[in-house]
């Protein structure tokens, strides 16, 4: 089930599946209303005479109009989101692309233009008027003028969204949302029952009570993008085993290369190795749904393209600190999960490769620190987010990972930093944490 919803995520992705769903429901529209107006003979009577079309001519000038308007603009749509797509991609990095992609509005918008050029059209094919027999679908007409003045407003909303949508606050901004949601998701992220109590097993021990091992190996090269955690700990209690898994999310995995090991006591058959091999969800380019590196690593690329020297932006690289510690200040706080997963009896079945605080901090801070040589605000930035972050961190271990960095940072300040005030300055914010 899990597996069908990562799918579903991706579809949802997609520029054209959204445009395609709207396109279709303007079909089964148009025939259900020229349905209604062919079996129901609405009054022109009152005030609603005003808005009905009575002749064959003019309900046919009004559906071509509309229909011609509606296609240009789709068109002009169209153009617009490639530009903006281009904007984004040489500004922000093309990996910022799927991020555009999955904003609603633009699907919508694109959808909704066809839709109502296709609409008009198969309204517009059930005019008649000859031989003695008149069908106008009035009522179908009318909806087709509201569909239009709804898409001029929605025109207008769309510029607005786009002007907006490719600065780089906002960009920023988007990419920070989707690491919010995505670390309330994944940490803790279970994959059977979170191990209580007990903290560590004598992995030695436990493997060595196994007689058999089976490396599972990856049928396809490209990107770990989903793991199937619930099954394969299915599968694997099924067959009284245990599981040793050597990648993670976002790793790239050459056909061939070993996925994770199988110790057993038994033999496995051959089709229960297939079923575990295809929890595994592999693809050409990256996913977020399970890797958080991938969206921080978005936000580090944007900093990094900020540093360089042809741009020169130390603001927007600044935003993107800001933001990352935001994330690190809740993560500083998560749990984070264990690498043992047990079955409901509470026997060792997976050792998961997962991700730890250290492995996060590196991720956001590394390159950032590494671009940063001699922007001196960058770099005194660096080390009031290791401040800040520090303030919200209890456990020792990721202490020692924030004064690492502090004292990468410092090392960094002391060979690029010319000015003597600005060195101190950050002497001054370093020593604060080291004590």
């Amino acid at each position: 089930m899990k597996k069908l919803l990562f799918f579903w995520k991706e579809l949802l992705a997609t520029f054209w599946f959204v445009p395609v769903i709207i396109i279709g429901l303007a079909v089964l529209l148009s025939v259900s209303l020229v349905s209604l107006d062919n079996i129901v003979n609405i009054s022109q009577e009152g005030w609603i005479r005003f808005f009905l079309v009575n002749s064959s001519d003019s309900a046919r000038s009004i559906l071509s109009t509309i229909s011609g308007a509606m296609i240009g603009v789709a068109g002009t749509v169209f153009s617009v989101t490639l530009v903006a797509l281009t904007l984004a991609s040489s500004q922000f990095g093309p990996r910022l692309i799927k991020n555009f992609m999955y904003v609603r509005l633009n699907q919508v918008v694109l959808g909704s233009y066809i839709a109502t050029y296709l609409y008009c059209l198969l309204v517009l094919n059930a005019i008649k008027d000859g031989n003695g027999y008149t069908f106008i679908p009035s009522f179908s007409i009318l909806v087709a003028i509201l569909a239009a003045i709804a898409n001029i407003i929605l025109l207008i909303v769309f510029i607005h969204q786009i002007a907006v949508s490719i600065q780089a606050d906002k960009v920023i901004s988007d990419i920070s949302d989707i690491i919010s949601k995505q670390v309330e998701t994944l940490f803790p992220e279970k994959m059977g029952d979170e191990l209580k109590g007990k903290k560590d097993f004598d992995e030695d021990k436990v493997v060595s009570e196994y007689q058999k091992t089976i490396s599972i190996k990856s049928t396809k090269s490209g990107y770990l993008r989903y793991i199937d955690s619930e099954a394969i700990l299915e599968i694997i209690a099924d067959n009284d085993s245990l599981f040793e898994l050597k990648h993670r999310p976002g790793s790239f995995i050459v056909k061939g290369e070993e996925i994770g090991v199988v110790y057993s006591s038994t033999e496995w058959q051959e089709e229960s190795i297939d079923e575990l091999v295809s929890q595994f969800v592999f693809g050409k380019t990256k996913t977020s749904q399970q890797d958080l590196e991938f969206s921080i690593h978005q936000m580090v690329e944007i900093a990094a393209r900020a540093l360089s020297p042809g741009v020169n932006d130390p603001y927007t690289a600044i935003a993107c600190i800001d933001n990352l510690t935001e994330t690190l200040c809740y993560l500083a706080q998560a749990k984070f999960p264990s690498k043992y997963r047990v079955d409901e009896d509470g026997k060792l079945r997976v050792i998961a490769d997962v991700l730890d605080f250290e492995g996060v901090l590196d991720a956001a801070f590394n390159q950032i620190r590494q671009f940063s040589a001699g922007s001196t605000a960058v770099i005194i930035r660096l080390v009031e987010a290791l401040t800040t972050i520090q303030n919200f961190t209890k456990k020792e271990g990721h202490k020692k990972a924030i004064i690492n960095h502090v004292e990468m940072v410092l090392r960094l300040g002391k060979e690029t930093i010319k000015e003597k005030n600005d060195l101190d300055d950050l002497k001054k914010r370093v020593n604060q944490i080291l004590k």
